[in-house]
């Protein structure tokens, strides 16, 4: 294409050329002078405002009333009567603090794994031209004056003009609102909208050549970047479960608070010992019984859980885009994978050929064939193979280097090994018009000019090149079949190529119709996919997880087949069909046949919603795997959307809830896995909150009624709190994942997260732990001195609850001890608080209301608390009986 003065004028601007791009002294000016592709970003909040905004919350709020209050009566004390204690008003004040400042590390924390997982999301890469070079790269790499190759399913990185396209369509939906695609075409004019592409937006058909003229904030994108940003964050569903737990533990505190502060200010009336200092130590005590019942902890507790676990997972090549797909994937119990690329390796090798009416043995190059019209037809698949493709190689310390379509690639490769230089002949063609390949077609097609003849070159799926094709002579059509068919049973895949020769070149007076008949049949080729090393034990793992693989290809029935025989897919009683078979079936018929459907071939987008819709329909969770744009609905449509990170196209990527960056299989069992372990420890932090908040209440509550004051002061039941919130509860949120976690069955779509068995543990523990504690008030069992008694009943109330946490990371029927040591950071984060406990008690005085142990005694406390793990092995053993029973 003959490029107009506008055009000359807008590349010599930036320094570039259309065919050779930059070169890399001009990509460091241009990016110094015309900025990097990057947004600003928004500016961090100063920690005091942090502060301000984690009081604003309710119960923060009402716990500093609190402190103000018993801060106002020891001053008004202090006055008049000269009796007061300030220790312990400082110590309140110093937890509350404290407790804030826990609160914003945790949420920091999450913020921090956010921020490094927007990175791994931005990380798109695009096709360049450098230094006369075809190049992949990041976009934040991008600069003005790159020369830019885009085609459908890409995100355009930056604001471009068009320099050349072919029958290209644009998603401006982000910028303008409007759901249908835009038409683009080459204008003249600097910046007529019909001409520009914007960073942001979607190649939804066809491909362009274009020119870099915007990046970063100068971008239309980047204009309104800061409004796009401003969005509400949403809750997932687990997270709304919690929240309503949260509500409802909050009302149980509350109203035990308000039942324990009036009957203590009956006794002390009825005594006619009433002040305003005992009011107000009752208030505060009060105040801090809500708190330490409430879990405010556990919104940062969820987020930080969820933020750290996500990154974990992107180390095992599972980007996780949205945080409800975090709790939903272990919910998985159907995968409906495509093969190529994620059962297989996606590395694509020619391996035989079938030219005009035979098999090729590919030992002599295209120079070393004798003149014949068997070589016309290897010269008509090859110029077929590198001018109907839009993909690039490049050949890098003696490997190859795919840039684009896989299959593709592997053509342009097979070229070479037969000695034809496919940019040469790129350079002598010139195209004219494309239809691009697509699962509906199943083939692609260009119109093309090489020298003076004019052809339409034909590839795709052999039935459908066949069909477009009037045999010659010498072609026998069910040798061809029969031979192609072999291939397939092989589990390769075969390419079928044809051409025609045209009399004009003017593409408007032709249809894709009329071009895709009466073609010539130049021949097909089998290419090979190795199944990946690591598919076959992670489709058996599937198995044992109770989750059933059903694979959804575009590849013929019989390669699929075969494929499916390798994986042990297929059982006597499995069905394998084709999209059309499922197209004719009724609603009925698919509801009872799709249990027993493992393989659908020649699977189009369409065909994908709707068995992604049936099987949801039927109650089941459901993880569909997506590389093309037509998939983004299905995509969009199941529980969890999984899009290919090296094969996948931007827009299946945009669709998407999750992104395998190493496109294999065994990444979304490993993926299932985790959301499996993040689920159980969301349970085992549950669990544990909900003892040590039962077991509080049912103490002061037992003590006050029974006519005396609580048992525990105000900073006593912060420092409870503290546990309950901080690292104890953090750790239990990052619990390991169990060995046996694949050899349970799939939790189900609504399952309540408190489990029957949960709530034995909860209920009996939170008894047991009261009961203890208000034997030692009432009876003294342990045998302590007078001034060892308020120690004595807060250690063995905390010591209690330390225990509990190993009893709480056991969600199943077998013995703590045997993942005992499995958390390493578990056993050290009790003995730091156990030690930091043995400090408050001996050092704290009269801050915290407190006198030293003896060592007898704390040796008394640790086997009494070492009680309630003695409970939860009976707890679980009785369980595993009555299981071995059933």
């Amino acid at each position: 294409m003959q490029l107009q003065d506008p055009f000359s004028i807008l590349l010599s601007k930036y320094h570039t050329n259309i065919s050779f791009g930059l070169t890399h002294q001009q990509v460091l000016e241009n990016k110094e002078k015309f900025g990097k592709n990057s947004l600003d970003k928004p500016q961090k909040i100063p920690l005091f405002v942090q502060l301000i905004q984690v009081f604003k919350e309710p119960i923060m709020a009402l716990l500093l009333f609190a402190a103000f209050l018993a801060l106002v009566v020891n001053t008004y004390e202090s006055f008049y009567h000269q009796e007061v204690n300030f220790l312990e008003t400082i110590g309140i004040f110093t937890a509350i603090f404290l407790s804030a400042f826990v609160t914003l590390a945790m949420e920091n924390k999450s913020q921090k794994a956010f921020e490094s997982l927007n990175k791994l999301l931005e990380n798109n890469k695009v096709r360049v031209i450098r230094d006369g070079v075809m190049q992949l790269i990041g976009q934040e790499n991008i600069v003005v004056g790159d020369i830019l190759f885009l085609e459908s399913g890409d995100k355009i990185p930056s604001d471009c003009k068009i320099l050349q396209c072919q029958d290209l369509f644009c998603d401006e939906s982000s910028l303008t609102g409007e759901s249908f695609p835009v038409a683009k075409t080459v204008c003249l004019r600097e910046n007529a909208n019909e001409s520009m592409l914007y960073r942001g937006c979607f190649i939804t058909q066809g491909n362009a050549k274009a020119l870099c003229i915007r990046v970063g904030n100068q971008t239309e994108f980047g204009k309104i970047a800061l409004a796009l940003k401003d969005v509400s964050n949403l809750s997932t569903p687990l997270q709304e479960k919690l929240k309503s737990l949260s509500g409802k533990i909050t009302i149980f505190g509350i109203l035990a608070a308000f039942l324990a502060f009036f009957i203590q200010i009956g006794i002390f009336f009825s005594q006619g010992e009433l002040g305003l200092q005992i009011v107000a130590d009752i208030f505060v005590s009060s105040v801090v019984l809500i708190v330490a019942c409430v879990p405010e902890g556990l919104p940062a507790i969820v987020a930080i859980s969820l933020s750290l676990n996500i990154i974990k997972m992107s180390k095992q090549n599972a980007l996780v885009k949205k945080l409800v797909a975090c709790e939903s994937i272990g919910c998985v119990n159907i995968i409906c994978s495509d093969k190529t690329g994620t059962l297989t390796q996606n590395q694509m090798c020619v391996q035989q050929s079938f030219i005009r009416d035979r098999i090729f043995k590919d030992d002599k190059t295209i120079d070393e064939i004798s003149n014949s019209p068997f070589k016309d037809s290897m010269i008509f698949l090859l110029n077929n193979a590198i001018l109907n493709s839009t993909a690039e190689v490049t050949l890098e310390e003696g490997k190859y280097k795919f840039i684009g379509n896989p299959t593709e690639c592997a053509l342009l490769v097979y070229s070479y090994k037969l000695g034809v230089d496919y940019k040469q002949i790129r350079e002598e063609g010139k195209i004219i018009q494309v239809y691009p390949f697509s699962s509906e077609t199943k083939n692609m097609t260009t119109l093309v000019e090489i020298g003076d003849k004019t052809l339409a070159f034909s590839k795709g799926s052999p039935e459908k090149i066949l069909a477009q094709c009037d045999l010659m002579q010498c072609q026998d059509l069910q040798k061809i079949q029969k031979q192609i068919l072999y291939y397939q049973q092989q589990a390769y895949r075969v390419i079928a190529f044809a051409y025609k020769v045209l009399p004009f070149a003017e593409s408007s007076i032709y249809t894709r119709e009329s071009l895709e008949s009466k073609m010539e049949f130049s021949g097909f080729v089998a290419i090979t996919d190795p199944l990946r090393l690591e598919v076959f034990d992670a489709i058996c793992e599937c198995k044992k997880a109770g989750i059933e693989v059903k694979i959804l290809t575009g590849d013929n029935l019989e390669t699929a087949k075969a494929i499916g025989k390798k994986l042990g897919l297929l059982q006597k009683d499995s069905l394998a069909l084709e999209a059309k078979d499922i197209e004719l079936m009724t609603k009925t018929q698919l509801l009872q046949n799709l249990p027993k459907i493992k393989i659908i071939a020649r699977s189009t987008p369409s065909i994908k919603m709707q068995i992604v819709n049936t099987l949801k329909s039927m109650g089941n969770v459901v993880a569909l795997t997506g590389d093309g744009i037509n998939d983004a609905p299905a995509l969009k449509n199941a529980d969890i959307g999984i899009a290919m990170g090296i094969s996948g196209t931007e827009v299946s990527k945009e669709a998407s809830d999750i992104i395998l960056l190493n496109d294999s299989f065994a990444t979304i069992v490993k993926a299932i896995e985790w959301g499996r372990g993040i689920y159980q420890n969301f349970q085992r932090f549950i669990q544990f909150q909900l003892i040590v908040n039962l077991s509080s209440v049912l103490i002061v509550l037992g003590v006050v009624i029974m006519g005396f004051s609580t048992p525990f002061t105000a900073l006593q039941l912060l420092w409870v709190n503290l546990i309950m919130d901080g690292p104890p509860a953090i750790i239990l949120a990052l619990e390991p994942i169990s060995k046996n976690l694949m050899a349970q069955k799939p939790i189900k779509r609504n399952a309540n997260i408190l489990t029957k068995d949960m709530l034995v543990l909860i209920i009996t523990s939170g008894i047991f732990i009261s009961f203890v504690c208000l034997m030692q008030y009432f009876t003294n069992f342990l045998g302590v001195n007078e001034e060892e008694k308020s120690s004595t009943l807060f250690t063995l109330f905390v010591v209690f609850q330390l225990f509990n946490a190993f009893n709480a990371r056991e969600l199943s029927y077998q013995s703590i001890f045997i993942n005992f040591a499995n958390n390493s950071l578990m056993l050290c984060v009790f003995l730091l608080t156990f030690i930091l406990q043995i400090f408050i008690v001996e050092f704290g005085g009269k801050a915290f209301g407190v006198n030293p142990l003896s060592l007898e005694v704390w040796i008394k406390i640790l086997l009494v608390g070492f009680s309630v793990i003695v409970l939860g092995e009976v707890l679980r053993f009785i369980q595993r009986q009555a299981k071995s029973l059933d």
